[in-house]
């Protein structure tokens, strides 16, 4: 599935969202709303390092003659994804571990963190497929100067957000601004 942009040319992807698993698609769907909100152009897959390997290893080492940029794997448990496709692909690919039911993500933290050296798996907080999308829009950035001010805008957003809940916190008093939570 990728985005539709109202133009006459289909936009190139610029950012590939895979999955091991649809039950990822929870998780993952964060990345997409980042790229949406940034208007930067994606795909999302579900691309199983167990169960199709085959088309794993097509996925990957085609990304970059497509012209993505930029790979973001989701994956729990044995998360064998995000290193995998890092192993055949010359771009950055940034790993999210996905919150399992039995080990609640550190398992697939563990293994995505734990790639060997000369093959870097950039890797976000367990769940946390919304930063993985901000870091993939920043990596395009360094060559976008258009993309590079929307993400000073979106931080300088954050800092107000910051500031205007402690204006109220201020105005309302810990307990009135709890229950307003």
């Amino acid at each position: 599935m990728t985005n539709q942009q109202p133009t006459t040319a289909a936009p190139k992807i610029q950012v590939g969202i895979i999955m091991g698993s649809d039950s990822d698609l929870p998780t993952m769907k964060e990345a997409i709303a980042v790229c949406e909100e940034f208007e930067v152009s994606w795909e999302v897959a579900i691309v199983s390092a167990h169960r199709t390997p085959t088309r794993m290893v097509e996925y990957a080492q085609s990304a970059h003659q497509r012209g993505i940029k930029v790979l973001i794997a989701g994956a729990g448990g044995a998360a064998h994804l995000p290193g995998m496709v890092a192993s055949l692909t010359p771009l950055p690919v940034i790993g999210v571990p996905v919150a399992t039911r039995h080990l609640g993500g550190v398992d697939s933290l563990y293994s995505i963190v734990q790639m060997p050296g000369g093959i870097p798996v950039a890797t976000v907080a367990i769940g946390n497929a919304k930063n993985a999308g901000l870091l993939a829009v920043q990596i395009l950035a360094t060559h976008n100067p258009d993309l590079q001010v929307k993400v000073q805008q979106y931080r300088e957003n954050l800092s107000q957000s910051v500031l205007d809940k402690q204006s109220k916190l201020e105005q309302l008093g810990y307990q009135q601004y709890l229950e307003r939570m």
